[in-house]
Formats: C-alpha cells, sequence, structure tokens
C-alpha cells in the first residue's frame, strides 16, 4: 500500500467550532538579539490542503481543523484572540497549515489579520508551504507589518526522506524559490527541519538534520530544528504504540545544534513535549536540565553544552550504535524487553 494512502487512512476527521480558535499562549523567543516574549496564536482553519489529500507522516494537526471555516468565522477568531494581547512585540501566527493559501485564508481576511496584529507588534510571523508563496502575497503583507518572517517546512533536503519518510514531494528547490521571493521582498526565512521523522534510526536522522542545515543555511535566517514527536492519528503514532518508534533523544538534539554552530543562520531548537514518552527524552532523570540548556541555547543564553552530563549520555550512545547493528529503526531496548 502506498505510505500516501496509508497516512491518509490514519485521520480521523472531528466536528469542530469554526469561530473557535485552537489555542493561544506566549513563549520566548529572539528579536533584536534580545530575548522577548512571543504571542502564539493557532486560529482553526479547514487546515492543509495537502493534510486532505494525504498528508505529512508525523503531523497531526489535521485533527484539530474544521471542515468547513467561513472568512466570517476567522474573523469572530480574531475578534476573540485580540482581546489577549498582553503587549508582546512578536506574534507567531499558525493556521495548522498555509497561511498564504487563498482557499484556507481568504486574502481580505489574511489582510485584516497582518493589519491588526502589525499595528499591535514590532514582527509578525506566518507559515506555509513554498511553492503556495507568491510575490504579490508578500509585497501585500508588508504593507500591514513592519517586520515580516516566513516559516516554511522543509523538514529535510533528501528526496529520499521527504517521499519515503516524511510524504512530502517538494523540496530544497521549492524552498530556495520561496525563500529568495521573501528576501527580495523585505522579509526574513525561517527553516523548519525535522529531527528523526519515521523509518530512519537515530544516527540517520542526526545525520540528515545536520546535511540538511548545511544544505538551507543560504536560504534561512533562522533554521529551527524540530524533533519529531508522537501526535495522534498519524503514521508515527501507529509506529510508537507498536514500539517501532522512538521519539529523539534530547543528546540528538543537542549534538545536531553543537555540530551546526558554524552556520550562517541561527540555529535554534524547542523541542515539543520534551522530557515526555511521546517527545524528545533522554532517561527521565537529566531531561528537564537538558531540555532547559536546548532552550538557553536556543535563546543566545550559553554558548555550548560542555557542562552537561548524565549517565545515560553512554546509554543514549550504546542505542544508536544497537540501531545501526539491528539495520532497523525499532527501539532496540523495548525490543529486548519483549
Amino acid at each position: 500500500m502506498r505510505l500516501q494512502q496509508v497516512v491518509k487512512e490514519e485521520r480521523r476527521p472531528r466536528d469542530f467550532d469554526p469561530r473557535a480558535y485552537i489555542s493561544t499562549w506566549t513563549e520566548k523567543d529572539l528579536l533584536h538579539g534580545k530575548v522577548v516574549d512571543a504571542w502564539v496564536i493557532i486560529f482553526r482553519t479547514r487546515g492543509c490542503y495537502w493534510a486532505r489529500a494525504s498528508g505529512c507522516s508525523m503531523c497531526g494537526y489535521v485533527n484539530d481543523v474544521a471542515q468547513e471555516v467561513a472568512p466570517s468565522d476567522l474573523l469572530h477568531q480574531l475578534d476573540t484572540v485580540l482581546a489577549r494581547h498582553e503587549s508582546q512585540p512578536m506574534v507567531k501566527v499558525y493556521t495548522s497549515g498555509n497561511f498564504f493559501d487563498d482557499h484556507e485564508v481568504v486574502p481580505e481576511v489574511r489582510n485584516r489579520i497582518l493589519s491588526e496584529l502589525g499595528d499591535r507588534c514590532d514582527k509578525v510571523i506566518v507559515e506555509t508551504l513554498s511553492h503556495l508563496l507568491r510575490r504579490n502575497h508578500l509585497e501585500q503583507a508588508l504593507e500591514h507589518v513592519d517586520e515580516l518572517e516566513i516559516a516554511l517546512g522543509l523538514e529535510s533536503t533528501d528526496e529520499r526522506v521527504l517521499r519515503y519518510a516524511v510524504n512530502k514531494v517538494w523540496g530544497l528547490k521549492e524552498h530556495a524559490q520561496a525563500a529568495g521571493l521573501a528576501r527580495e521582498a523585505g522579509a526574513t526565512v525561517k527553516t523548519y527541519l525535522l529531527l528523526k521523522p519515521p523509518f530512519l534510526t537515530e544516527r540517520e536522522s542526526i545525520e540528515d538534520a545536520i546535511r540538511s542545515s548545511h544544505d538551507a543555511d543560504p536560504h534561512s535566517d533562522t533554521i529551527s530544528i524540530n524533533p519529531v514527536n508522537v501526535q495522534s492519528r498519524t503514521i508515527v503514532d501507529r509506529l510508537f504504540r507498536r514500539g517501532e518508534y522512538r521519539p529523539p533523544w534530547l543528546w540528538s538534539v543537542v549534538e545536531v545544534l553543537e555540530r551546526t554552530r558554524d552556520l550562517r543562520a541561527h540555529v535554534k531548537s524547542h523541542p515539543t513535549a520534551a522530557g515526555m514518552a511521546r517527545g524528545a527524552h533522554n532517561c527521565g532523570k537529566c531531561d528537564r536540565r537538558i531540555a532547559n540548556a536546548i532552550e538557553e541555547f536556543s535563546l543566545g543564553l550559553r554558548r555550548d553544552f560542555d557542562d552537561l552530563s548524565c549517565d545515560c549520555k553512554g546509554v543514549w550512545r550504546a542505542y544508536v550504535a544497537a540501531q545501526e547493528f539491528m539495520l532497523s529503526p525499532a527501539d532496540p531496548f523495548a525490543t529486548l524487553e519483549t
């Protein structure tokens, strides 16, 4: 069975109120070299068109979308969430899809969102698939905001990883074109790369993230290393429940960050669900300490990880070696326990 069909069959559409946004919160990020509060907004839309057609193997965001969302519904979400603004200078706008997909966010609503947020924040970050970005999108957006960053999910620069692990058919070529458009218009570019998509061993995923970071560096102002977390109703979830997938170790995140310090782009990572079974984790004893160090490094508050140690680092090395020996991405410890 083709991967595209298997990914799609994991989906379980649910009914949500199209007038209710998904979530909002504040987190720390860098703005002009200073740590600031960043306002995160997740609007509820009809979701990513690619997720409806098939979708990425690790992405469960499609499970939070509404079946149909009218422009008036999105405007109601906007009016509701604006009351939550607390003077944060940066805002990150997510839609569980593509901000520049006219079928997901119509131009009139998109302009209203940018206008309202541009009046409140110094910098606005939006995300989209690279092949959906157009010059007119950027020109219109920059009429409403002073600083715009376009976040693009590249995931990997290896075409085999993209096609057979992530289930994506757009790669570095499309990413470079979109990045060029963004920079010509005066926007900056954030590149998302995955750490440990399904079917890759721990070592393969580390090397892929490092290689992809170097490939993407000329086309990126920021590179965000995203360790895969296990989201419900995905291929990764299916593999996880069968003991055939373990989220990456936090030590793997550390290695990727250490080996990409030579890049021009700012490389960072904010692991989702760090320290939990479904997120990047180590032994449990050192997880919070290592996750905090990764956060500090990402915010420019530490230069390296030389002061970090734990007995589980040796276990991690053994895990990496065991997977290579087994010629399988399955969790070797789970296999031995059964």
